[in-house]
């Protein structure tokens, strides 16, 4: 989950609701009338909805039991509430970035597409994923010898310490180094062929979070990583963004050198309740990500402390990579 860094944020209080919020994107960077909602999320008495032209024409609501965070850091509004159906959720910048039911659907796929489909990882770079999930799940690899993460927000790091402690656990493993910064520019001063794995946990391509779905972001992966090497990011919704899809799907091809593939999972309070991955490896070792040679039981761990694994299994990993023949033809096609 890296940083929303859609622009400012500003109060709308002419809604009518007691927390309302409209991120704003100007043009050209003028403060003139010229600005452009990037997204509008608001919690009216008891609920809380989703609202962006990321999903137009749509949006997903949730009772609210209580608030439990409200805060700005330097980059995001950062908010916490307890929910009635979802336990509790994180919320960036209006957007929310997991709640505790269904985490496991898009922590474990994300993680574990990748470091299962490579023999013996040591080295994994996590790029965002501040809450983290991520690490808890890469820590249940025995092999890996090293985690590095980076992520821009602070404040996301410590409210999810406080209130997520069983996903913020990840952070207790000794192998794990915490950096915080812009991921950009910390995988441009990473020396060449460092990471087996590149876990890229990113927010939607609105604002700065653009450079991660562009060809120059890529290429500092495929540089990072060793011969062989892989690299798992969020990838949107097909239900929604096959146009951004294609587009990544595009510089993917062109980057790295050895397997592309698109794979998807179901988390019901994401839009569209399905998200999607791009896996991709470096020329060498041929890497096969549609069947693991790198099995995960789901009884064990490396931490004897984390829960069994609620969602990922072998079946679901090859099933994650059959998809709708809408979307099949259009991302192999490219």
């Amino acid at each position: 989950m890296a940083a929303q860094e859609g622009g400012a944020l500003a109060t709308v209080e002419e809604h009518g609701f007691p927390a309302t919020y409209m991120s704003m994107e100007t043009e050209g960077g003028n403060n003139d009338d010229k600005e452009l909602p990037i997204y509008e999320s608001s919690v009216i008495p008891g609920w809380f909805s989703e609202i962006s032209p990321m999903w137009p024409g749509e949006a997903h609501s949730l009772k609210v039991e209580k608030m439990l965070f409200q805060g700005k850091s330097d980059y995001q509004d950062v908010m916490v509430f307890q929910s009635s159906t979802y336990g509790k959720v994180l919320v960036l910048d209006g957007v929310i970035q997991l709640t505790e039911r269904d985490e496991c659907a898009y922590q474990e796929m994300i993680t574990h597409l990748p470091l299962c489909s490579i023999l013996n990882p040591k080295k994994v770079l996590v790029i965002g994923g501040g809450d983290g999930g991520v690490l808890r799940e890469v820590s249940r690899h025995s092999s890996v010898e090293r985690i590095d993460i980076c992520e821009i927000d602070k404040m996301v790091v410590d409210v999810s310490k406080e209130f997520f402690p069983h996903i913020a656990v990840g952070y207790e493993d000794p192998r794990v180094t915490l950096n915080i910064g812009d991921g950009v520019a910390f995988l441009k001063a990473v020396p060449e062929e460092t990471y087996d794995a590149i876990i890229v946990d990113s927010s939607d391509p609105i604002g700065p979070a653009q450079e991660l779905f562009e060809k120059p972001f890529f290429e500092s992966v495929a540089k990072a990583l060793r011969p062989g090497g892989v690299v798992c990011t969020q990838a949107e919704s097909i239900w929604l963004h096959m146009q951004i899809i294609e587009d990544i799907v595009a510089n993917c091809r062109q980057v790295f050198k050895g397997s592309v593939n698109y794979a998807w999972t179901t988390v019901p309070t994401y839009p569209s309740g399905v998200i999607g991955f791009m896996l991709c490896s470096t020329e060498g070792p041929h890497v096969d990500f549609k069947h693991p040679v790198n099995p995960i039981d789901a009884t064990c761990c490396h931490n004897k402390e984390k829960q069994p694994l609620k969602f990922y299994n072998s079946e679901i990993h090859s099933a994650a990579f059959c998809l709708p023949s809408f979307a099949k033809r259009v991302i192999d096609s490219k």
